[in-house]
């Protein structure tokens, strides 16, 4: 049987927003904006910057005083927090030399980070977008969950009042339902409608409906009973693959946010080894923005 979770408000206190300073990433900014507001929280911006060697000595990093590209980022810093003004948000600026995932979990142990925002463009590939290794990495081996606003995300100004439509999608399995807290408490802050999904695979049952109304009831079960006080509920069961759905059916729905779980990577390497998994398909094709929530 299927035990509900508990309606409890989450806490993210601090908040790590990854930058490249590209158009792409501003078009997270809204969203940084409303989540440190509508959680109370400090953002730190933060931006890594590969260290530019000396010629003469290839082996070594130079100083920062004479490495150009921190140069350059210490610039582009500066000019990206002036056209993209936090509004009364506590924030701080952190460059960092090194490897992006070196630097992003050494900033998540040192600043207790609880969600991490990330805007990634995509690149054209085989059969659909694919993600910039970057966006990969962080999302499969963040320990916190992690908002992608994903190449397709519409570009909107928005607060949580626009936060009108979330869906989280689940398989019932425990890494999944780590994120539903997340979803419930979003949806509480916004005083949003929740659906709850769930997809039944292409295989021939004895009873179609009988397993869509089992599902169903499950995922009526997954919701605390005092839930519908604070937001308006929908369950719904579908056939079929479940990356494909998932996008088609929040664009049906004109969502705002998805919100799923997804499996873990256990390194970098690995990370970069699983291009077509659900999440990795969900975040490069939805028309909202993503959390992903690692089981």
């Amino acid at each position: 049987m299927t035990t509900a979770v508990p309606t409890q408000r989450i806490a993210l206190k601090n908040i790590l927003f990854t930058t490249d300073f590209s158009p792409t990433a501003e078009t997270a900014i809204p969203y940084v904006r409303a989540i440190a507001r509508g959680y109370g929280a400090k953002v730190y911006m933060a931006h890594v910057v590969h260290p530019e060697p000396i010629l003469a000595i290839p082996m070594e990093p130079a100083p920062v005083e004479l490495d150009f590209n921190w140069q350059d980022a210490q610039a582009k810093m500066a000019d990206f927090v002036r056209r993209n003004p936090l509004q009364e948000v506590p924030y701080e600026t952190l460059l960092r030399q090194g490897e992006l995932w070196d630097v992003i979990s050494g900033s998540i142990r040192q600043f207790g980070i609880d969600l991490i925002i990330l805007g990634t463009h995509g690149r054209s590939g085989l059969r659909k977008v694919i993600l910039g290794s970057a966006a990969e990495q962080i999302f499969r081996l963040a320990p916190c969950p992690v908002l992608t606003v994903g190449p397709y995300s519409r570009r909107v100004q928005t607060g949580y009042e626009d936060w009108k439509r979330i869906l989280f999608a689940t398989d019932f399995s425990a890494g999944s339902l780590h994120a539903l807290p997340y979803a419930l408490s979003l949806a509480e802050e916004s005083q949003a409608t929740l659906t709850l999904l769930h997809l039944l695979p292409f295989v021939p049952v004895k009873d179609e409906l009988a397993a869509i109304e089992s599902a169903r009831w499950r995922l009526h079960e997954l919701v605390p009973h005092d839930a519908e006080a604070f937001c308006k509920l929908k369950f719904e069961v579908r056939i079929g693959f479940p990356s494909d759905q998932i996008v088609r059916i929040a664009k049906e729905q004109d969502a705002d946010l998805v919100v799923m779980g997804v499996h873990a990577a256990t390194s970098p390497r690995a990370s970069a080894h699983l291009p077509w998994a659900i999440g990795h398909e969900v975040v490069s094709q939805a028309s909202c923005p993503v959390l992903t929530v690692r089981g």
